[in-house]
């Protein structure tokens, strides 16, 4: 039985005991400050040191659960491999009684959301101040590897002293990472769809400019008092972020200089290679609007981030696809394993919205091969209630059951098959994920997007499968819908499965969509 079929949900428990007055090993915790889905946070007393930390406890019902401690661990490794004055730091894990806790540095004041409720947007010398500071934050991030995940007014902590420190690196993914966590099987949402960016909302890989789009957004917010999308379910507000262009700030502050909200609205750019390149360029264009010198707060960091010239996640990237290359090429044919943080984001995101063409194309599923759900996946009140259960648990099963009650909903089922594809594909069961490949591929025009994610995973397969006239036959279907497949990790695979055939057929040269893969790929490594 999958594990994820019988985590508990966190959002289910009954509210935990307050710990207040008990000392935990050399803490002493005084009053409760907060509390979230997996931990509560109190205020403590550290009596060896006598100062103040923030005490993160993991919630009692999840203390026995193996996935929610190791989720639990990998936040702490997050943020204490990050030593930087505007990052939250990590003063020690521990564990007393059975509760486990992390103690981290505490940030007397308040977060920006809690600014905002109070005293509304800034003006334009402490937003530029407190977007100069995060900046800075996601440079180091990045710079280490790390993708953040949830930048959102509440992560952004504001001192007294007016420091500013991004806080809760809770969905944080160190690059590389073999032991991460699979967060799918936690049945946590990985983000806040207000603040999502559209890859993180279809499941795609993420690098830190997915961070750069959340911290857009969250620059909107301090700046009008609101984000730029909201609807009444998460659904549609993840809708927005795919579809929907947000108001320009010119139009709401007319006050604010022209540079700024050319610097927000190209973090809110859809496509991530029309962001920033990287956190540190955003901190240069803040700087240069701000006009000053070199700060305290950031001229060592401007500094040591001027050093290099190659972006933080390209070389991480660069050395994926060239073991991918190298494992594509042996003759044993085996599927390359993928990366557990870019899968987990791929299969837990992407229920907002893998398939939001789909919604917008209409037209009908072909539903040949569909296995019925098994007993234990209970039929939901509708087909988005059952969208949100199988994202919950991300088992087959979930996925299947889908397809099986709701068989007349577009919008699900092909996300449905979407998910069953790469579940299949990651577990070398081969012949399944071609059965949900092909009912994809299958798809009329009137569905392309849909289609080329079919027709590009029915070439990886059977490419897998030693089929390499058939691979390259699916990827000449392909070629004429080129342009609407947006996954990047399945263009990776799709060159390196064109390129292995290319080299089995013993034909001489690459053909146009080869070619054109090759330059989308090398142009958005830099």
């Amino acid at each position: 039985m999958a594990m994820a079929e019988t985590t508990r949900q966190p959002s289910d428990a009954a509210p935990e005991a307050d710990l207040s007055g008990r000392q935990l090993g050399d803490y002493r915790l005084l009053r409760r400050l907060g509390r979230g889905a997996m931990a509560e946070v109190y205020l403590a007393q550290q009596c060896s040191l006598q100062r103040q930390v923030a005490l993160k406890v993991l919630r009692s019902d999840l203390a026995t659960d193996a996935t929610y401690i190791r989720r639990f661990e990998l936040e702490a490794q997050a943020a204490a491999s990050l030593a930087d004055a505007h990052i939250v730091q990590i003063h020690e894990v521990g564990c007393v009684d059975g509760v486990r806790y992390i103690a981290q540095e505490y940030v007397a004041g308040q977060n920006l959301r809690e600014f905002l409720v109070r005293h509304g947007p800034p003006d334009v010398k402490l937003a530029l101040r407190i977007m100069r500071q995060v900046a800075i934050a996601l440079s180091k991030a990045a710079e280490r590897g790390i993708v953040h995940r949830d930048i959102k007014p509440e992560n952004i902590m504001l001192g007294r002293g007016g420091e500013v420190k991004v806080a809760d690196f809770g969905l944080a993914r160190l690059s590389g990472d073999s032991a991460a966590v699979n967060l799918t099987q936690v049945g946590m949402t990985m983000g806040t769809p207000l603040y999502m960016s559209p890859e993180q909302v279809e499941g795609k890989p993420l690098d830190p400019r997915s961070d750069l789009y959340s911290f857009g957004v969250t620059c909107y917010h301090m700046l009008t008092g609101a984000p730029p999308f909201r609807g009444e379910t998460a659904l549609s507000v993840a809708l927005a972020h795919i579809k929907q262009q947000p108001e320009r700030l010119e139009n709401l502050r007319p006050d604010l200089p022209s540079a700024l909200c050319r610097i927000v609205h190209k973090m809110l750019a859809k496509e991530p290679a029309q962001r920033y390149a990287a956190p540190r360029e955003l901190l240069l264009d803040l700087r240069r609007l701000s006009g000053d010198s070199a700060t305290e707060d950031d001229s060592e960091e401007l500094a040591a981030l001027s050093e290099s010239n190659v972006g933080p996640w390209d070389a991480a990237r660069t050395a994926a696809t060239q073991r991918l290359d190298a494992l594509m090429k042996t003759s044993s044919l085996a599927v390359p394993r993928r990366r557990p943080y870019l899968f987990a984001a791929s299969v837990l995101v992407a229920f907002l919205l893998g398939a939001a063409a789909a919604l917008v194309a209409g037209g009908r599923f072909l539903l040949a091969g569909v296995k019925p759900a098994h007993a234990q996946i209970p039929r939901q009140a509708s087909a988005e209630s059952q969208w949100l259960l199988a994202m919950r648990s991300n088992s087959q099963a979930a996925w299947q059951s889908v397809v099986e009650y709701f068989p007349d909903n577009d919008f699900y089922v092909w996300h449905a098959r979407q998910q069953l594809a790469r579940i299949y594909l990651d577990q070398e069961r081969y012949d399944q994920a071609l059965v949900e490949f092909e009912a994809l591929a299958n798809l009329d025009e009137s569905e392309p997007r849909p289609k080329a994610f079919g027709l590009a995973g029915k070439c990886i397969v059977l490419h897998l499968q030693g089929k390499h006239e058939a691979s390259a036959q699916a990827a000449d279907e392909l070629a004429p819908l080129a342009e609407e497949l947006t996954d990047r990790e399945i263009e990776q695979w799709l060159y390196q499965a064109m390129a292995a055939n290319r080299r089995a057929l013993k034909r001489e040269s690459a053909d146009e969509l080869e070619k054109k893969l090759e330059a989308k790929l090398r142009d958005a490594d830099g």
